[in-house]
């Protein structure tokens, strides 16, 4: 189906979003001018000149068929989505729990061991089983640092003071801020009822529902209504 064609007359209103401020706190509304508009520092439909971490054009809503999508338009800090609900991850996604940018990496099974000459067995850890995907905390610059493996029937707590992988200087993760779940042969990243959340960088085109929260830029934004 093409893209909607949007009549302000005819409906009163295109969707709309509340601005919110650190608290969380609503700022003010802003209504999008049509079925595919941009946001974006200095150009787009909806500007915010006074952010310095959003791209000039940074990314961009579309309308089509009673459904919200956002795309990230190559901004150099991306486009964030807030999950609702458990999420399951995807190979090369990125996530923001407190502050912290952690991508996550399929690592694939390792091959079997071959047998020692002498018929000696190896002596190692039996228990997690064999890490098939891990996380990597990211710097600024896109580095690595810490990282965090993962492996079947190994589920991980992340927070500020309890947990697996503990952040004890990050002042923006809850004591205890979500749990990546082994279910299968997939991780699962489920809020523990933080009190920031847990976004996940847009790639490509994604839908988002009424009620549901981004953060582009320095801006959290909330839809309020299509």
């Amino acid at each position: 189906m093409g893209t909607a064609v949007f009549s302000a007359s005819g409906t009163g209103s295109g969707p709309r979003l509340a601005i919110l401020d650190g608290q969380g706190q609503l700022k003010k509304h802003e209504t999008l001018p049509g079925p595919e508009s941009t946001l974006g520092r200095s150009d787009g439909d909806l500007r915010f000149p006074d952010d310095p971490f959003m791209s000039p054009v940074h990314a961009q809503f579309s309308l089509r068929d009673g459904q919200l999508y956002i795309r990230d338009l190559g901004s150099r800090n991306g486009t964030w989505l807030f999950i609702q609900e458990p999420y399951k991850l995807q190979d090369g996604d990125t996530v923001l729990i407190g502050s912290q940018l952690l991508r996550f990496r399929r690592l694939g099974y390792p091959g079997p061991q071959p047998a020692e000459a002498d018929a000696t067995r190896r002596l190692g850890s039996s228990t997690p089983s064999a890490d098939i995907a891990v996380l990597q905390q990211l710097r600024a610059d896109g580095s690595a640092r810490d990282n965090c493996h993962l492996s079947p029937g190994r589920n991980v707590i992340v927070g500020r003071s309890e947990g697996d992988w503990i952040f004890a200087y990050d002042k923006t993760m809850s004591g205890r801020h979500c749990e990546i779940r082994s279910e299968d042969l997939d991780f699962i990243v489920i809020d523990l009822a933080s009190r920031n959340g847990i976004a996940i960088a847009v790639r490509g085109e994604r839908p988002v529902k009424p009620g549901q929260k981004l953060l582009i830029g320095d801006q959290t934004l909330r839809v309020e209504s299509l």
